[in-house]
């Protein structure tokens, strides 16, 4: 641990060797080295060890003279009882490392040793603090005689040699002066404090102890003989002062430890002085006769020695607290920050009568304002450990005066912690002082219930119930007449609950029942489980003495008691709601079982009344319809046919009072909890589905029944208005139940047959219908394993498949939107379930058969994206509040369309090609379908990293195409045009998304050999033509060199010069400039430059007929790319080509539809092969291009 004494020496200024008062000041020095008598300080590192690691031999910093009385002295570690085996002897940090019995032994030991020799067991002590900071060097101490000395203060330095590579410091810690020797590096090596894992928390748990049980076993005698305690608390205080953080860290915690010891040796002071006192009062309180005199003296003379033992131990407390605490509480390091708070706050808990005044509380106050959450927080908990005391209040009150303002913002402190016990301080305040918080600080802290922290809400919810709900119904002369208990309980549950539902209609915060429950649920759960008594407060009607509710609180009751059914039914998980408990214990889950079976055993008889109390509001029964999906299973409650059959009868009523789309889906849901398999009585469920889904059918084709023979769509609104209210109720429950047996796809699909101008269906009736069939169709796939026994059932679903299909594609056209956008979607997913299913299919039985859209309906649902969703600039700029509802409306709609369309592509319903439309929008709307387009990237690579590249090149080019025919033709810019500065841009981002470069090594060259033929192929050079007419498209794709590996750069550098060699190139033309900054983009990947500084070199361009590279040795040279024209692995035609005839009418097409390229810019791979021949070097990697 510490280095040679000579190098230390060496270290060390000239007035350290030369002292003008050896003679007055020193009586001897200690060197720390290894070749003193027994010296424990030897160079090592301190690492992490063993908890009972075998001892070194020999004790630490003793003198030849004491080595024998040093090591008998702490031979004991392993017990003095002789009940443990014993232990070598041991260095006191060694001690920390073996635990609190073994530390117990080794004090007791190393206070016998102090009582021989105090100065070489004070320089063991100081050695070991010495130790614990993770110190590598030598500790040498001088005698000193006189603090007061100037001469000797005024070297107490601490500075470092950087010759030597050592820093030193030298302090006094009276009778001595110290010099620490150490490395210059010690500030950067993890010392053991701040060591990471369970080695550090343990090793600072062992280093308190030390501490505590030091003070403890020395309370008696030596802590008092001026001497210990003078020289401990001088070396703390110096070494907390330090630059060094492994020395300030460390003696900070000791010398705050240390204080924390000495307030509980003053407390047992201050107990004693009490005893005695009361003892003294007794014996005064005797006779003349038993009073003693002599014992009078002794017990009086007993309290002054304690008195001044007191006394003492606080003049020692106020040194450390002046000396260590008021440098070290706003230290730099926030771990020493937290440390000083942290033991405040103990210390004026346990001592209050000398720490808990407005001079100690003002630095717990200050550093509420700390910019690290940790120090907050243990100022937080020290406050709450105060206030929870009511003994302690009287003394708070300035300090809650100044300071409440601040402790109620922390609520909203960043750091979910100190937001959550701050506000459990704020509760600790409301319980024991009334008159703190104003109304309008309740009003804000209330609001917490709805916060997204479930531990806040929580913590907040305690403070509501009990400012607001715990409170104790009034008396009154009808409650004197109850002298029934549960009419008593039943008023109160009702005071309380009013209580509630004003601090909710107040909040206006009316789509959050569900977080206001959760968070009273850890403290009023026994007054929202009370189901009985907030049903029978639903069923009461009002009387003279119970006023009742009104109907928005009854609405809002309703919700209440909704919310606490889910949440005894699935716990509280809520989403958006965060730090819920993941994994319930077993005691939580039979609680929930436990509450499961109360709620189904009382609610399956009672929610029939409810239902036909409150059958007229919509809102109400579309709530309490959702009460069955969290009954338990399993109850024999359940299992009541009786109970179950009236519940049927009710739900049946409110269906036909109501259409409402929540009532609809909450009676769907809820009918398919109970018709499950594994529900009791879901065979009374069932019979009431189908009695309800067939009176339903039977209703709708009595309506349509001349629409259906041809006649056209009834005009009657009445009429009208019973068939779309039929529609919804069969559409709701055909999204959760298979509706197969009542083939209402035969019946609905004739309404998409004609326009609503020319008597067919209005667009509400055909957007029921429309999802009506699409849920028809996805019921038929998704059950195709069991419905499809024999071919004649599998062509039939894909007739089914293809009439809905090109019935959708002719609604794409309506002039409604809504059916534009819902026949879109429904294409969309039916065909992506039926990609799926052929996916799954199981050879060994029937399934669905292949269906491919035809082409024409593959380009209209291209036109539609285009269309409907990339219009308009980017959604980035400023709006008012109702236009920016009403865009993120549509964009979600827009959103929603997209997604569709690209799950399309990914599951290989569409050509991969059918993607390079929406890829051109990649930048130009990536703030809205950014995420959408990437993934899609993401997912067609996973497929097939060739063909996605091929999809990028095929978006690239265009997009190129499309610019210079918008330059050609001179006219206005058309809005599907994007500018060559913005295709560069893409095709930048396109080429970040190659991460992995030998992944994607095979699409980066295919991206760049396609590029260049798409510029070269067929260009024939003339006077009017020197140079191709795409020749710009080069600078667009030097985006993707940076993305070349080394060996393939000089292979595409001579794919380019084929292509190039032929016409004659002038690199001083302005108009070959393209070209030049390729050229440089590909010659700075090799050498690690970029393009334009390679263009903008002195250096002299390569002439086209000449070899790119010097010539290498020739014999035995060997193609990159070997392979044949007619090799299968690079004569794969482009799938991309179009006939001639097609490209002459693509100027005349809509600008959205799929673009085609000319003939002569065709990219065809048909025996093109990448070879450099001989002008290959030897480290070229033979790579497919």
């Amino acid at each position: 641990m510490i280095p040679e004494p000579a190098a230390t020496a060496a270290s060390r200024p000239s007035q350290h060797k030369k002292n003008s008062h050896d003679e007055a000041n020193s009586s001897g020095t200690a060197s720390h080295s290894e070749d003193e008598s027994g010296n424990e300080n030897r160079q090592k590192s301190v690492r992490p060890q063993r908890r009972r690691k075998r001892a070194h031999e020999g004790s630490e910093n003793v003198t030849s003279a004491s080595a024998k009385a040093s090591r008998g002295s702490v031979s004991r570690a392993g017990g003095s009882h002789g009940k443990q085996r014993h232990v070598e002897a041991v260095t006191l940090f060694e001690v920390v490392t073996m635990g609190r019995g073994a530390m117990q032994a080794v004090i007791d030991d190393w206070v016998e040793a102090y009582a021989t020799d105090r100065d070489t067991s004070l320089l063991d002590l100081i050695s070991f603090f010495i130790q614990c900071s993770g110190c590598k060097g030598v500790v040498t101490a001088e005698m000193c005689h006189s603090k007061e000395d100037s001469e000797v203060m005024s070297k107490m330095v601490e500075e470092l040699d950087e010759v030597a590579g050592l820093q030193y410091k030298k302090f006094l810690a009276f009778p001595w002066i110290l010099t620490v020797t150490w490395p210059m590096d010690t500030d950067s090596v993890e010392y053991p404090l701040i060591q990471s894992g369970p080695y550090g928390r343990w090793f600072h748990s062992e280093f308190c102890d030390f501490v505590s049980v030091l003070v403890a076993q020395c309370q008696h005698g030596v802590i008092f003989d001026s001497y210990l305690m003078s020289t401990l608390i001088s070396l703390l205080t110096e070494l907390s002062n330090s630059y060094v953080r492994a020395f300030r860290h460390t003696c900070t915690l000791a010398a705050v430890k240390l204080l924390s010891a000495l307030v509980g040796m003053a407390l047992s002071l201050s107990v004693s002085i009490e005893n005695s006192q009361k003892l003294y009062e007794v014996q005064k309180t005797k006779t003349m006769r038993q009073k003693s005199t002599l014992q009078l003296e002794r017990i009086q003379k007993k309290i002054t020695e304690l008195q001044e033992k007191r006394a003492e131990i606080e003049s020692m407390m106020d040194v450390i607290f002046k000396g260590v605490f008021l440098k070290r509480y706003r230290d730099v390091l926030p771990e020493i920050r937290s440390i000083c708070m942290e033991e405040l706050g103990l210390w004026m808990k346990l001592y209050s009568s000398a720490f808990l005044n407005d001079s100690y509380l003002k630095y717990m106050g200050w550093m509420m304002y700390d910019k690290v959450p940790d120090v907050r927080l243990k100022c937080v908990l020290g406050l709450q450990g105060l206030y929870g005391d009511p003994l302690l209040l009287p003394k708070l009150d300035l300090f809650t005066s100044r300071f409440k303002d601040r402790m109620i913002s922390m609520t909203l402190d960043k750091d979910s912690e100190v937001a959550v016990q701050t506000m459990k301080l704020l509760v600790l305040i409301s319980k024991t002082s009334d008159d703190v918080l104003s109304p309008d600080d309740y009003k804000l802290l209330l609001q917490f219930v709805y916060s997204s922290q479930r531990p806040l809400a929580a913590t907040a919810g305690e403070l509501l119930f009990s400012r607001l709900l715990n409170t104790v119904a009034p008396a009154s002369d009808a409650q004197d007449e109850m002298n029934e208990e549960e009419e008593a309980h039943k008023q109160q549950v009702f005071v309380r609950l009013k209580a509630l539902l004003q601090f909710y209609q107040e909040s206006e915060l009316h789509k959050h029942v569900v977080y206001l429950v959760d968070s009273l649920w850890d403290c009023g759960g026994a007054l929202l489980k009370d189901w009985p008594t907030l049903t029978s407060v639903l069923l009461q009607d009002p009387s003279s003495h119970t006023p009742g509710l009104t109907q928005a609180e009854q609405a809002v009751l309703v919700e209440v008691l909704v919310a606490s059914v889910r949440q005894a039914s699935e716990g509280p998980a809520l989403a958006g709601r965060s730090g819920a408990k993941k994994v319930m214990s077993a005691r939580e889950k039979k609680i929930l079982t436990d509450d499961c079976n109360k709620l189904t055993e009382h609610l399956l008889m009672v929610l029939p009344k409810l239902l036909s109390k409150f059958s007229s509001s919509c809102d109400i029964v579309a709530s309490l319809m959702k009460i069955p999906q969290y009954f338990l299973t399993e109850c024999p409650e359940a299992e009541n046919a009786q109970a179950v059959s009236s519940l049927m009868a009710e739900m049946g009523a409110v269906l036909e009072l109501h259409s409402g789309p929540a009532v609809l889906e909450a009676a769907a849901r809820t009918y398919l909890s109970l018709c499950g398999e594994e529900a009791a009585g879901c065979s009374v469920a069932r019979a009431a589905r189908d009695s309800l889904v067939q009176h339903w059918v039977d209703q709708l084709t009595a309506l349509l029944g001349d629409s259906l023979k041809g006649d056209g769509f009834p005009a009657d609104k009445e009429k009208t208005g019973e068939i779309l209210a039929t529609l919804k109720k069969l559409r709701a429950f055909h999204n959760c139940h298979d509706l197969f047996r009542w083939n209402l796809f035969e019946l609905l699909s004739p309404l998409l047959s004609a326009e609503s101008s020319q008597g067919g269906a209005p667009p509400e009736v055909l957007l029921e219908v429309l999802q009506c069939l699409c849920y028809a169709m996805l019921w038929s796939l998704s059950t195709s394993s069991e419905t499809l026994t024999s071919r004649e059932k599998a062509v039939a679903q894909r007739l089914q498949l293809r009439l809905f299909c090109e019935r959708g594609h002719r609604c794409l056209s309506h002039s409604d939107p809504g059916v534009r956008q819902q026949a879109f979607l429904g294409i969309c997913d039916v065909l992506t379930a039926h990609s799926y299913q052929l996916h799954v299919w199981d050879p060994t039985s029937f399934g669905p058969l292949l269906y491919t859209p035809s082409p024409k309906l593959q380009r209209a649902l291209l036109t539609f994206v285009c269309v409907h969703v990339f219009v308009g600039a980017d959604c980035d700029s400023q709006c008012s509040v109702s236009e920016n509802s009403e865009r993120l409306e549509d964009l979600h709609k827009r959103r929603n369309v997209l997604a569709a369309y690209c799950k399309l592509i990914v599951h290989g319903v569409l050509e991969m090609s059918m993607a390079a439309e929406v890829f051109m929008y990649y930048m130009k709307y990536y703030n809205d379908f950014g995420d959408i387009i990437k993934e899609t990237m993401y997912r067609t690579r996973q497929t097939d990293k060739i063909e996605s590249a091929r999809t990028l090149v095929l978006c690239l080019q265009q997009l190129f195409i499309r610019l210079k025919r918008e330059q050609e033709s001179g006219g206005r810019a058309h809005p599907g045009v994007q500018t060559f500065t913005s295709i560069k841009e893409l095709a930048r981002r396109f080429a970040l998304t190659f991460g992995d470069l030998v992944k994607f090594r095979e699409c980066v060259v295919m991206i760049h050999r396609n590029g260049i033929e798409f510029v070269f192929q067929e260009f024939s050079q003339t006077p009017d033509t020197p140079t191709p007419l795409y020749l710009s498209y080069l600078t667009i794709l030097s985006e993707f060199s940076s993305k070349l590996l080394k060996p393939d750069k000089k292979t595409v550098f001579s794919y380019l010069q084929k292509h190039t060699a032929e016409h004659i190139i002038d690199l001083r033309e302005e108009c070959w400039q393209p070209l030049i900054y390729y050229r440089a983009s590909l010659l700075a990947v090799a050498e690690g430059e970029d393009a334009v500084s390679y263009v903008s070199s002195d250096r002299k361009p390569y002439l086209p007929n000449r070899p790119p590279f010097p010539k290498q040795k020739l014999d035995g040279s060997k193609s990159p790319c070997p392979f044949s024209p007619t090799d299968p692995r690079v004569s794969k035609v482009h799938r991309s080509s179009f006939s001639p005839s097609y490209q002459e009418k693509a100027a005349d097409m809509d600008p959205f539809s799929l673009p085609v390229e000319p003939p002569a810019r065709r990219l065809s791979m048909e025996a093109s092969v990448l070879s450099t021949g001989n002008e290959a070097d030897d480290d070229t990697v033979e790579v497919e291009v």
